[in-house]
């Protein structure tokens, strides 16, 4: 089909698409044969005339677009007759084959009917003979003795001497006698006609009419399935014959294989589709689930066994990006996600896009690929903000995207983790305000495991593991005591943060005459005097240098440096010694002093 060009405008000279009835397409000449002024003044057209050039344009529109779906059509058609060719072609072939081997195996069939009858009559043949050679070769020796007998005889007559005469006359009427006693048998001893029986064709001629008759199939041979080969409700199968059958269809079961059924069970319901090629696209299936599958070949003459079983799986559910628990820093996030499929899948991809200035996507599309578990630690770019989301992978191709987070590299983010939260400290909805009531909890009510803290009022913040520079802010109350800083993930729970050697913090104590402030690690603290209380306090932590810092924000000032070589990674820590709140505050940019 030739591409036809559709003006947007009503030009001089040229044709418009209208659809008439049965969709078909007509080409009726515009009306107005008058270009419109360059200018835009008046050359005779009214308001009517530029509403008619933008009806004409639009349906331009409809007409290209109904158009291309014709044409998608038309080559979906022609792509499934194409199947069929090759599906006939393949069944001629094996058809002109099934015919050569018919006529082969007949040929060889007569050919060995001719030895065998061949051989028949010549051993008939050489019976025959040996047995008229037997009899003519008596019938010599018979007259060979007769005439030896008359030619005695003749010579005994012949004879002068009547003394020799009677003497010799009895020996030979004796031998005479005795020779006429032996009788010859003068009749033929085989009979010249040779036996010709009727030939047994039988065999032949089911071989004849067998040709007429197509054989029954061969079990098919179903393929494993290959990559992205399905959807997360379709699966798209494949399968061969190593015979030259001829086929006038397949039919394809299926079935679920449910998580607590066997296999083999035949419990589960079976679905079958019929098709007249060596494959199929099933669809109206579940999500990240495994089908049993086998097939069957049918012609005229019957149906072949059952292929052997084959395993295929579909694409799993998009995964769930667990938003609470993701962190971030200038340089990297770390993105935790649920699976969301109840079979286990083969890997993950985890995708980031950049936003730019006016939250549109910018750039390309970059992956991560082969992720084996539910987390992937991404290298970013600082000062940037992302959308992030995962895809879930097995055997049947990749999900569809999970729903996309947004990631900021400004500054450090992370959640508290509520798992470590003293029973005593509550936490806000947003996750970032903790509280001290001024109850007591009975301890009964005092639920407790080996990742809570049982002495401490304390919890712990889910800190990204990058050996980079880190800032986050606290918000208190100067009627509040606290302590504030960082502690390995495996501190002592049943200790006091500050009071040991895996936690380094800043603590606030009241006293009746004035505000106390140590800083902690070990159980000791420098002596150290702080004359403005601060509301707003920093904390910059920086692992190349080996550094805790803490700053009063409002004044920009330095209040105190932790100077540590830390061996593993920390978590920000939190801690009210006293009925009170305080307000965590990260994902902001690090302010200059910080880092000096």
């Amino acid at each position: 089909m030739e591409p036809y060009n559709v003006s947007e405008r009503g030009e001089p000279g040229t044709q418009r698409f209208s659809v008439g009835t049965k969709e078909s397409l007509s080409f009726d000449p515009c009306e107005d044969n008058n270009s419109p002024s360059p200018t835009g003044a008046d050359d005779g057209h009214d308001d009517d005339s530029v509403f008619k050039e933008g009806e004409i344009e639009s349906e331009s529109t409809i007409i290209r677009d109904r158009l291309q779906e014709k044409v998608a059509e038309m080559e979906h058609f022609a792509g499934h007759l194409e199947e069929i060719f090759l599906t006939v072609e393949e069944n001629f072939g094996r058809r002109e084959q099934h015919l050569e081997q018919h006529y082969n195996d007949v040929l060889q069939t007569l050919s060995q009917r001719y030895d065998e009858r061949s051989a028949g009559l010549e051993e008939e043949k050489k019976g025959k003979l040996e047995s008229l050679y037997s009899q003519l070769f008596a019938c010599g020796q018979a007259m060979d003795a007769s005439k030896e007998l008359i030619e005695m005889a003749q010579e005994i007559h012949r004879s002068q001497d009547k003394r020799v005469f009677l003497k010799a006359v009895m020996s030979a009427i004796k031998r005479i006698e005795e020779f006429a006693k032996d009788e010859i048998d003068l009749t033929l001893a085989t009979n010249l006609e040779f036996n010709t029986p009727l030939a047994d064709l039988s065999d032949v001629k089911t071989m004849m009419d067998s040709i007429n008759v197509i054989p029954a199939p061969s079990a098919p041979v179903i393929n494993p399935q290959i990559l992205n080969s399905a959807t997360q409700t379709s699966l798209r199968v494949c399968w061969s014959l190593f015979s030259d059958d001829t086929v006038e269809y397949y039919e394809l079961y299926y079935r679920p294989v449910l998580e607590d059924t066997p296999v083999d069970s035949t419990s589960a319901h079976v679905n079958k589709v019929k098709v007249k090629e060596t494959h199929c696209t099933v669809t109206d299936l579940l999500p990240n689930a495994q089908y049993e599958l086998w097939v069957t070949a049918t012609n005229t003459t019957g149906i072949s066994p059952a292929s052997e079983k084959a395993l295929y799986m579909t694409v799993p559910s998009p995964p769930v990006i667990k938003q609470s628990e993701c962190s971030s820093c200038p340089e990297a996030a770390l993105i935790r996600w649920e699976s969301g499929n109840t079979n286990p899948v083969d890997s993950y991809t985890v995708e980031f896009r950049e936003m730019g200035t006016d939250s549109t996507q910018t750039g390309v599309t970059e992956s991560i690929v082969a992720v084996p578990n539910c987390q992937s630690l991404i290298q970013l770019q600082a000062g940037r903000r992302y959308l992030i989301s995962v895809r879930a992978v097995n055997i049947g191709g990749p999900s569809n995207r999970s729903e996309d987070i947004t990631v900021s590299t400004t500054g450090t983010f992370f959640h508290l983790l509520e798992d470590t939260a003293h029973p005593s400290l509550s936490v806000s909805a947003d996750g970032f305000t903790i509280f001290n009531g001024d109850e007591e909890l009975p301890i009964s009510a005092m639920a407790l495991d080996d990742n809570t803290f049982t002495r401490c009022v304390a919890v712990l913040g889910d800190l990204i593991p990058v050996r980079g520079r880190h800032y986050w802010e606290i918000e208190v109350d100067e009627a509040t005591e606290f302590r504030i800083g960082v502690a390995y993930e495996d501190t002592e729970r049943n200790s006091y943060l500050g009071a040991n050697n895996t936690s380094w913090c800043m603590r606030h104590i009241l006293t009746p005459s004035r505000h106390k402030y140590e800083f902690l690690h070990g159980g000791w603290s420098p002596d150290l005097r702080i004359t403005v209380n601060p509301e707003r306090i920093g904390v910059a932590l920086d692992y190349q240098r080996g550094t805790l810092a803490f700053f009063n924000v409002e004044l920009e000032q330095h209040l105190h440096t932790f100077q540590c070589h830390f061996q593993h990674y920390v978590l920000p820590c939190f801690a009210l010694d006293n009925p009170g709140a305080l307000t965590v505050h990260n994902g902001i940019e690090a302010p200059e002093y910080a880092f000096i």
